[in-house]
């Protein structure tokens, strides 16, 4: 099958994006398809018209995920458009000449359904979920909004815009986190006055809203969803501080048990809570939902991840491993589910 899987963006969370891409395209090079690793914004210049029946391997170098965001302007200042749109060159005509684009995106336009639509419209079949959803989990405090609606437990808290007064309702310690961002990015945890004041900083510059919500101290869970169904539990354990962009990416920085070491009703309720948010959230295909448990047992729902990382440190494949699917039978699973959906 011809795939185009589709990395890279201008998101801070661009090396992930090219991490989760590398690891897909290999995978699915090994299973026989004729797979390209494109980068969506920096795109391909070369002859690109025979591009899936060229011998040569012109996949992009992906080095290592970094400790820090990567340099987005020095990213810019490669296209040579100037970047007027989010699609390098020859993107948009190569992924229409594919049976199969696999977004293996995260962060900013790749998941907040931009792109989704566009491909809606272009007649291009897609991996991971549709415009509608992608949209309604990209923004955090309308996914809390709507957790509340719907009875699904979920941290008390509440939305800031730039500038807005803030009165904030939510007691220290509490998380404050860019409204739209992923990977941790620009999430704090602050307990006095002086630590809440550098957060939302620190939050703003990702985001012109950020979201601020009790602090849950306890144990932190995730549990993936495909097609509706919940896989194992697990549980991520971070050997200092809490689960930021560090700890998620830097091997060794975290120990992750799956399946999680909790009892079958805990197993069972935390599993049905992630079915029933995938169903609130009208997603479809597969994605991960992330959760906190407090020291009491009680379990709250964070948020939904419509395009999970498959990176080496990845939650999903962890989980998909520990009911016997390897990592290139899941990108095989996730192309079925695709293959499924009707054209918009």
């Amino acid at each position: 099958m011809k795939v185009v899987v589709l990395a890279g963006g201008i998101s801070t969370e661009r090396d992930v994006s090219l991490s989760s891409g590398s690891m897909i395209y290999k995978a699915l090079k090994n299973r026989g398809h004729q797979a390209v690793l494109l980068d969506v914004y920096l795109g391909y210049e070369g002859e690109w018209e025979n591009i899936f029946i060229q011998e040569t391997d012109w996949a992009r170098e992906v080095g290592k995920i970094g400790e820090i965001n990567p340099d987005i302007r020095s990213v810019k200042a490669l296209r040579k458009d100037g970047g007027r749109s989010f699609f390098g060159p020859h993107v948009v005509e190569i992924c229409q000449q594919a049976d199969l684009v696999f977004l293996a995106l995260h962060g900013e336009n790749g998941e907040n359904g931009k792109l989704q639509a566009a491909f809606d419209l272009m007649g291009i079949r897609y991996t991971g979920t549709d415009y509608v959803s992608s949209a309604l989990c990209m923004d955090k405090g309308i996914t809390k909004e709507l957790f509340t609606v719907h009875s699904i437990p979920t941290p008390p808290g509440t939305k800031l815009k730039a500038g807005e007064k803030d009165e904030r309702k939510v007691p220290l310690p509490c998380v404050v986190k860019s409204c739209s961002g992923g990977s941790s990015v620009g999430v704090s945890i602050a307990r006095t006055e002086e630590e809440y004041e550098r957060a939302k900083q620190e939050a703003f510059r990702y985001d012109k809203e950020v979201v601020i919500e009790a602090y849950i101290k306890g144990r932190e869970f995730s549990v993936g969803v495909m097609e509706g169904k919940a896989l194992p539990v697990i549980e991520i354990a971070p050997l200092e501080g809490f689960y930021d962009y560090k700890n998620k990416y830097q091997a060794g920085s975290a120990v992750e048990t799956c399946p999680a070491e909790l009892s079958d009703e805990l197993t069972g309720k935390m599993q049905g809570i992630a079915e029933r948010v995938f169903q609130v959230l009208r997603l479809k295909g597969y994605a991960r939902m992330d959760f906190m448990m407090d020291e009491k047992g009680g379990v709250y729902c964070l948020e939904a991840n419509t395009l999970p990382g498959m990176t080496p440190t990845s939650l999903l494949p962890q989980e998909a491993a520990a009911v016997g699917i390897d990592f290139e039978s899941l990108c095989e699973k996730i192309m079925e589910i695709a293959l499924k959906k009707e054209l918009s």
